[in-house]
């Protein structure tokens, strides 16, 4: 098997009948060998009816609850890639089930990995759904991460986007690549100990591609491939559960990945208390409370990284 494209889905039966149909017809329609697989986590809507009753070609994997973004694609995985040596795929895609895919969007990403044996991952354009001729918030047109640890991307800074006139169609060795939707080597997922779980949701995918980085992997991203997103399909923007996991993931990432954290580290302290000043300016104060909360958290978790 070339490639597995699996969606990670959670309480999310409305994006399947409005997005699925679109990475069926587009994979179909690939000259590689390709299989679909929705990993089902620990879903309490009807996506178990949704996925059997309208879309009953696609391999549906059930998981026993909800294991959050990065555990629940580890088990997913773990679960495909345990059933025989012949059906671990080469690649495989992990694709947010608020994406649409166009055809032709998967085979320039498979061509260029086969072509490319030094990149590890590698993921398209990825421009927004509501807003077509606009980049997409999560990955744009391919991530990087600041000196102070912040990530950032092509087409994107902060919550400002670009749109997309073909200012970024040059394929670019970057510092990350979206989860929303990101082809990597099976293989090298493994060895590099996949998502973190502890991080649950959120710049799981950036701490995995700095862990790639540090073995000695490239990263890309090819505008030869566009997708649409939608985002915030989990949790809003502006929810403070997003603000919590937003922080304490980054501050935990850098904590794990950087040579010398503890300078950048220092720094951040300061900034991460004014952007907690700032929310309260906003009036917005359980956003404040959640920076304040992960910073507490942070601390606590960074001993298991010792």
């Amino acid at each position: 098997m070339k490639c597995s494209v699996i969606i990670l889905n959670w309480n999310g039966a409305e994006m399947l009948r409005r997005y699925l149909p679109s990475v069926v017809e587009s994979i179909q329609k690939s000259a590689f060998s390709v299989q679909l697989i929705v990993a089902d986590n620990g879903s309490t809507d009807n996506s178990p009816e949704v996925l059997k009753q309208e879309f009953p070609a696609v391999q549906t994997l059930v998981l026993d609850k909800n294991y959050g973004f990065a555990e629940g694609y580890n088990r997913a995985i773990s679960l495909l890639t345990s059933q025989s040596e012949a059906a671990t795929p080469e690649y495989i895609v992990l694709l947010n089930s608020d994406v649409e895919t166009p055809i032709g969007w998967l085979d320039p990403l498979l061509d260029y990995m086969d072509a490319h044996p030094d990149v590890a991952a590698v993921q398209p354009k990825i421009r927004s759904w509501a807003r077509r001729d606009e980049f997409e918030h999560a990955g744009a047109a391919g991530g990087f991460i600041s000196r102070l640890g912040y990530p950032y991307c092509r087409g994107r800074v902060l919550w400002k986007v670009e749109k997309d006139h073909g200012q970024y169609d040059t394929e670019a060795d970057v510092d990350w690549t979206s989860g929303a939707c990101m082809c990597v080597r099976t293989q090298i997922y493994k060895e590099c100990g996949g998502l973190d779980a502890a991080f649950f949701a959120h710049m799981e995918e950036i701490d995995l591609c700095w862990r790639m980085r540090n073995a000695g992997w490239r990263l890309v991203c090819l505008p030869q491939s566009t997708v649409y997103h939608l985002g915030g399909g989990s949790l809003s923007y502006d929810n403070p559960r997003k603000t919590y996991l937003n922080h304490r993931n980054n501050l935990l990432m850098i904590y794990k990945n950087k040579q010398h954290p503890y300078g950048v580290l220092f720094i951040r302290f300061f900034l991460d208390y004014a952007a907690a000043f700032l929310y309260l300016l906003q009036g917005r104060p359980k956003s404040a409370k959640a920076v304040f909360e992960a910073r507490r958290d942070y601390l606590r978790m960074r001993k298991s990284y010792d």
